[in-house]
């Protein structure tokens, strides 16, 4: 028969063995704790548009062949002679805002009407719009496209040029192009043609 004194010593080792059980318990919980990071970003579209402008002054987007500018030839070119050659100038540049420098192409250039295969055309750069003229000659500035080319359906073989982006406040520095066209031998008397002109700006990534 278990005596008092070795029934409380039972009780006190049952206590301590599940204060050991507890215990273990306890240091597995603090093990658990967790802690969290997160990151955010935000992204936005830089800008790019191209306008022109006929007299450096007032510039405008023409976005397709029906907005296209309308250059404004000497007056010699409403009566033309065979051999008779007019100029007139078409300035360009990225538009205010713009975040990306534009690499440009000639991807159109063509001409309708009775003498629209009685016209050829030579494009280049010029310092500015007062140098552009029947005189000027492709020295003046880079040549885009040479003497003599042919209006044509398919896309022309042209020297592309580059438009460098200006500020969110100001728009970048313009490229003048010099438009020489000349009337070939075979001019029809009293016929009349209507050149188009389209030019490609694509960004420049950084």
């Amino acid at each position: 028969m278990a005596t008092a004194s070795s029934q409380k010593s039972r009780k006190i080792k049952a206590l301590l063995a599940g204060g050991l059980v507890l215990g273990v318990g306890t240091a597995v919980t603090l093990a658990a704790w967790t802690d969290q990071e997160w990151a955010t970003g935000t992204f936005s579209a830089g800008s790019f548009d191209v306008e022109g402008s006929t007299d450096g002054t007032a510039w405008a987007s023409h976005a397709t062949s029906g907005e296209a500018a309308a250059l404004a030839f000497e007056v010699d070119a409403n009566n033309l002679t065979p051999g008779d050659k007019v100029a007139e100038a078409f300035a360009l540049r990225t538009a205010a805002g713009t975040t990306y420098d534009a690499t440009v192409d000639l991807i159109a250039a063509t001409s309708a009407g009775d003498n629209a295969t009685n016209l050829s055309y030579e494009i280049f750069t010029v310092p500015a719009i007062g140098d552009c003229t029947a005189d000027a000659t492709a020295d003046s500035g880079a040549s885009v496209i040479g003497t003599g080319t042919s209006f044509s359906p398919g896309a022309p073989s042209a020297t592309e040029f580059t438009l460098a982006a200006g500020t969110d406040a100001v728009a970048g520095t313009s490229t003048v192009l010099c438009f020489q066209v000349t009337a070939g031998a075979g001019l029809v008397q009293g016929g009349d043609a209507t050149a188009t002109w389209g030019f490609e700006a694509t960004s420049q990534q950084p």
